[in-house]
């Protein structure tokens, strides 16, 4: 089960999100007091750090 990302629950508890590599099923599970943070963040952060249309293609804001 590798997992793909985060969701935060109405109670504002985090949940990894993960997917089996065999048949595709999503599960998730509450993060535990021991989980890595910054691992945390990289799932968090993964479509902004890697979105998946390209940046240069934005109108500029302004």
């Amino acid at each position: 089960m590798a997992p793909i990302g985060v969701e935060v629950r109405d109670d504002g508890e985090w949940a990894l999100i993960r997917r089996c590599a065999g048949c595709g099923v999503l599960k998730t599970n509450r993060i535990a007091g021991d989980d890595r943070e910054l691992a945390l963040l990289q799932l968090v952060l993964r479509p902004l750090a890697n979105p998946p249309f390209p940046l240069d293609d934005l109108p500029p804001m302004g």
